[in-house]
């Protein structure tokens, strides 16, 4: 026959140092694995979380990547790419109707004057006079189209990459190659007010794991608790 069991008596500092220990070592379980060790075996791989800082190709400067994206901002023609085309065949027909909504009109030329500005003299529309003078160090691309010169594909190509077909957004590929360096941060935020064309698809991680999704928060709300739905725990 099995002796009776009997429970051990516990008295109030035992608990409360078998209760402190337990819980410092689930904390410390989580503080070394963000530190890249491994309780237990040393030869596992140390961190599982996808999104774990990683090497890149090469060293790089930048800490970190914030990209504005104007929707309905103003045409490259009257900013940073002047087409003195426009201005040679203004109100004549173009050769070929584009792919718009509307029917394609005149060649229309931009109401404002550019100059060639810095030593790289990349021609700078008169509303950016004082932003000119640093444009030794803007990298200006002019080399970028559209089959589709639309809103909705136009937004999708630019931030994804793809007119038609949803891929992760750039935002998302970052986040992919080099991890974040907070994981108590989202590593990816999208500060859009209000809902754009398409929405979610242009922050989206495609076939990437949702890890990489932006967050997404909508600032035309001042309050943070608006800005960001459950930011308080009230339980």
């Amino acid at each position: 026959m099995h002796a009776p069991f009997r429970p051990t008596p516990v008295n109030r500092r035992d608990v409360l140092r078998r209760s402190a220990l337990g819980l410092g070592a689930l904390g410390l379980g989580t503080l070394l694995n963000d530190e890249g060790c491994r309780v237990g075996n040393a030869a596992e791989s140390a961190s599982s979380s996808p999104l774990d800082v990683r090497a890149p190709h090469f060293p790089g400067r930048a800490k970190r990547v914030i990209h504005f994206f104007l929707n309905g901002g103003p045409s490259h023609v009257d900013t940073f790419d002047g087409k003195p085309a426009l201005a040679k065949y203004a109100g004549q027909p173009l050769g070929e109707t584009l792919r718009t909504e509307r029917k394609t009109g005149a060649a229309f030329p931009s109401p404002f004057k550019f100059q060639p500005f810095g030593e790289s003299g990349i021609e700078v529309s008169e509303v950016f006079a004082r932003t000119a003078r640093h444009i030794d160090d803007i990298a200006v691309i002019r080399s970028m189209y559209a089959e589709v010169p639309n809103h909705e594909p136009s937004l999708m190509l630019m931030n994804a990459g793809d007119s038609i077909q949803p891929r992760p957004s750039v935002g998302s590929w970052v986040l992919y190659g080099l991890g974040t360096e907070n994981a108590n941060l989202p590593g990816y935020v999208v500060l859009c007010p209000g809902r754009p064309v398409r929405f979610s698809v242009l922050w989206n991680s495609s076939f990437l794991p949702s890890a990489y999704q932006g967050t997404y928060i909508n600032h035309s709300e001042i309050k943070p608790t608006k800005m960001i739905p459950h930011l308080r725990n009230t339980q």
